[in-house]
């Protein structure tokens, strides 16, 4: 059962719609080639360089492995690769950005963290009417408009999910 687009871009932002009316919210920007996407601040706990992983068997391809951060084990998702965007060949210049989601720790590979967006809530737009569950686009819960550009703003919850893992590996198999 699909949920009508207006439902699913407010239910997105449930904490900047508290029926007070338009508020801030803030975002982290990243880059990932030349698209320009953007993950609610609250769920960001560090940002730190890239360093190598330990690869665990039978992985799916857009998990590049796992980290050990101060005792933490957190596994790092290329993002780029679960877009279906090809994989990253990492180097020092790729930044990790640890995100907690869903009571887990997980690592986003991107190319490079761009900027800190404060937009009010109605500044983020719906996105276009489209097969949400095709591709990445059930990925997505809104777009920001910046001068000549779009940010895309990503849903962590459902990136995470972990049924939509279990599909996406099943259809990297």
């Amino acid at each position: 059962m699909s949920m009508p687009q207006d439902v699913a871009h407010r239910d997105a932002f449930p904490r900047t719609r508290t029926g007070a009316g338009d508020e801030p919210c803030q975002f982290i920007s990243f880059r990932i080639g030349d698209e320009e996407f953007a993950i609610d601040i609250m769920a960001v706990r560090e940002i730190k360089g890239w360093t190598e992983t330990t690869i665990l068997p039978n992985q799916p391809e857009y998990l590049l492995g796992i980290l050990n951060l101060r005792g933490l084990i957190v596994p790092i998702f290329d993002l780029r690769c679960r877009f279906g965007m090809g994989l990253t060949t990492a180097t020092r210049a790729h930044v990790v950005i640890i995100v907690s989601v869903m009571d887990r720790t997980v690592g986003l590979l991107v190319d490079a963290v761009s900027d800190i967006l404060t937009v009010q809530t109605s500044e983020i737009r719906p996105i276009p009417d489209m097969e949400r569950t095709a591709g990445g686009a059930r990925f997505l819960s809104g777009i920001i408009t910046r001068a000549e550009s779009m940010v895309v703003v990503l849903s962590l919850e459902a990136l995470f999910d972990k049924s939509a893992l279990t599909v996406s590996t099943q259809l990297a198999a």
